[in-house]
C-alpha cells in the first residue's frame, strides 16, 4: 500500500478528532433549569407558620410548615400541588 494514499484519510481523522475535543466542553447532557417560585403568603397561628410559593411556569403551588416539637423548631415540611 502507498503511503501517499493513507495522507489525506489521516488529515481528515486528525480534523475530525480536532472538532471533537474542541466542542466537547460545549456539550451538555442535561438541560439546567430550577423552578422559580414566588411567594404567596405567610400566616402563623400559636407556634405554627406557614408559608405559601407559586411557581407560574408548570402551575404548582408549594406550603412550607414549620413542625415543633418540645416548644423549639425541629424540621419544616412541604407539600406541593398542581393548580388547575
Amino acid at each position: 500500500m502507498n503511503i501517499r494514499s493513507l495522507r489525506i484519510p489521516a488529515i481528515a481523522l486528525f480534523v475530525a478528532l480536532v472538532l471533537a475535543v474542541s466542542m466537547a466542553p460545549l456539550a451538555k447532557s442535561q438541560m439546567q433549569a430550577s423552578p422559580s417560585y414566588i411567594p404567596i403568603g405567610v400566616s402563623s397561628t400559636g407556634n405554627t407558620s406557614t408559608a405559601w410559593f407559586h411557581e407560574p411556569y408548570s402551575r404548582q403551588a408549594l406550603a412550607c410548615q414549620t413542625v415543633s416539637s418540645g416548644g423549639s423548631l425541629s424540621s419544616i415540611q412541604c407539600v406541593a400541588g398542581k393548580l388547575p
